[in-house]
């Protein structure tokens, strides 16, 4: 496999005739298997399938039962993984946590909540139109993100709250192929709730090795009055200490947008492209739901931030506007996920997010976070 046939240029080569295989992992066929799709007896729809029997969706999804981790997929050769798609109900978005593991390493390389991995992490729908990331009505969440390695690969699912969840999921990857060169896919995840005064929000830090910055989304809430993205993103690469290489001007300038993303008179405009976006903006109910809330992503496809020894550290400032035209430190609740590529399976990550570390607060009452009920699938 050359580094032109990378499935990240796949667009640039399809007509390609390259020595892989595809396999697809999903409640159908666990083991992505030749020939094993659809052969279930049992299963969460065989009641509905009672009249028709094998081969009529009888295992469409799994229960990931309360306080345990179902492995969604696990690889025991070289390949890529090119595609997932995977839904489940709203309630659980931030209270599952998707993990990754390359080769054989006892520690992941992506530990992100379930929804904020899929730009929507405040556990309300937001379309996502994104070349990496496709998040379409009611929750089916895509990524295209590729995904190398040159052994093994487990995907995993940690249900960390009290109540069992239905997922319905398929993992398509590539068997075959030279991995030797390509670097593994990384996702971290942290929150700040509430951030401290006059202090960054840290997306990343302590990374060692060669690789490439390569997204960034973050689900922002406003505990303030008035503008609240003045604050630059900053990326320490390689010997930085004291000061970044790369030095934003604006926190909407990062996302593509400007003008604290106001249209003159409709206020916060929600926009999704490729790269970069800002699909969701919540606002106050003037009842349970006080402050507002943004989804905002950056991905670093067409631009990937390279460095050579390490990523020291990533961060970006909260910043409103005081009196007399100064910059207003914010204590907002900002939480960051950011994607990164690098040349070895595991690296310095954060505490891994717990089920209140995850928790999008809300005041008594339903609210959008507590629908009627779950979708009336098998």
């Amino acid at each position: 496999m050359t580094r032109s046939d990378h499935p990240s240029r796949a667009h640039a080569g399809l007509a390609a005739l390259r020595p892989v295989r595809t396999r697809s992992i999903s409640p159908e066929n666990l083991d992505g298997a030749p020939g094993r799709g659809g052969r279930a007896t049992e299963g969460t729809g065989a009641e509905a399938a009672r009249d028709l029997g094998q081969g009529w969706k009888v295992s469409p999804s799994v229960d990931v039962k309360a306080g345990e981790t179902f492995t969604l997929a696990d690889i025991d050769s070289a390949g890529v993984i090119t595609h997932v798609w995977i839904t489940t109900h709203t309630d659980h978005w931030r209270r599952l946590v998707l993990r990754a593991y390359w080769d054989g390493s006892e520690a992941p390389a992506v530990e992100v909540p379930y929804g904020d991995f899929f730009a929507n992490g405040w556990g309300v729908f937001a379309q996502v139109d994104s070349q990496m990331v496709a998040s379409n009505p009611h929750g089916g969440f895509n990524s295209y993100w590729p995904m190398p390695f040159r052994e093994s690969a487990r995907l995993t699912l940690e249900n960390s709250s009290d109540v069992d969840a239905r997922v319905y999921y398929q993992v398509t990857y590539e068997l075959g192929g030279d991995h030797s060169e390509d670097a593994y896919f990384h996702a971290q995840w942290r929150r700040s709730n509430p951030l401290p005064t006059a202090t960054e929000h840290v997306l990343l830090e302590g990374i060692e090795g060669q690789g490439q910055y390569v997204g960034t989304y973050l689900a922002w809430e406003v505990h303030s009055n008035g503008w609240w993205g003045e604050g630059e993103i900053k990326f320490y690469l390689d010997d930085d200490q004291d000061f970044p290489t790369i030095a934003g001007t604006g926190t909407e300038d990062y996302f593509g947008g400007a003008w604290n993303f106001d249209i003159p008179g409709k206020g916060y405009t929600a926009f999704s492209t490729p790269y970069l976006g800002m699909p969701q903006v919540l606002r106050p109910d003037g009842l349970y739901l006080a402050q507002q809330r943004f989804g905002l992503y950056r991905w670093h496809v067409a631009d990937p931030i390279h460095f050579t020894t390490g990523l020291p550290r990533v961060d970006i400032q909260a910043l409103g506007w005081k009196s007399a035209g100064r910059y207003l430190p914010l204590r907002d609740d900002i939480a960051s996920t950011a994607i990164f590529y690098l040349d070895r399976p595991a690296t310095t990550r954060p505490e891994p997010p717990s089920f209140d570390a995850m928790e999008i607060h809300l005041g008594p009452g339903a609210g959008p976070h507590s629908p009627a009920g779950p979708a009336a699938r098998p």
